[in-house]
């Protein structure tokens, strides 16, 4: 598992060909973090059930409703949540970095947000090994496209995410520790060609500061 350094040069703005000086800096933060902390995750598999209201992931009372789910499990019976995390460790390795010095500290968040990503990523490696002859889609997560963040709780839950990596959902139904995913991923037994990742299919598309300079975050 490696930190994509590109990505985290992305979410410091540095767009598709970062200054060099910026590379620079975030290396050895980023060597520093890889160094401390590793990502920590968990996935379950469900069988999936299509209804009127939506995608039901059996035996959790979690529906997905809305385009993006329709877009991603359309050609799905089963569908993998995950969760992923850097842990309290980091929140505290933050806020001391914050502390003494907000430069630093702000490449140490980018650094983080591309570290749980690595995390996510391997997660997606490892399910596809368990699971040779089924296709993954993209993963998706509460808050991107028309997915609701209110689902944070039930996916956490299904996940029993608070026992096994110490995730919660607080009551602005963000995840703490900060660094933290989860996300849903689709399996098929046919190639998946659908991508709903990209500025088109954000929440966040009308006030996105990357957006407006002409970026985006690769997402």
């Amino acid at each position: 598992m490696e930190l994509n350094l590109q990505e985290a040069l992305r979410y410091l703005g540095g767009g598709d060909r970062p200054p060099e000086t910026l590379r620079r800096l975030a290396e050895p933060v980023a060597q520093r973090l890889t160094a401390a902390i590793r990502p920590r995750y968990c996935y379950r598999v469900f069988p999936l059930t299509r209804q009127a209201e939506g995608y039901v992931l059996e035996g959790t009372g979690v529906t997905l409703r809305g385009q993006t789910a329709r877009t991603m499990l359309s050609d799905c019976r089963q569908a993998a949540l995950l969760a992923c995390t850097l842990g309290a460790p980091f929140d505290a390795m933050l806020r001391t970095e914050q502390a003494r010095d907000m430069a630093q500290a702000v490449l140490l968040d980018a650094c983080g947000s591309a570290w749980v990503e690595a995390g996510c990523d391997q997660a997606e490696s490892e399910l596809q090994g368990l699971l040779p002859a089924l296709y993954l889609t993209d993963r998706f997560s509460p808050g991107y496209g028309d997915l609701p963040l209110s689902l944070q709780p039930a996916l956490c839950a299904a996940l029993d995410a608070g026992r096994r990596l110490g995730l919660s959902v607080t009551s602005s139904l963000l995840l703490n520790p900060a660094k933290s995913v989860t996300a849903i991923v689709g399996l098929s037994h046919r190639p998946q060609m659908a991508r709903v990742r990209g500025c088109a299919h954000c929440t966040l598309r009308e006030t996105c500061a990357l957006r407006k300079g002409g970026k985006h975050c690769a997402l």
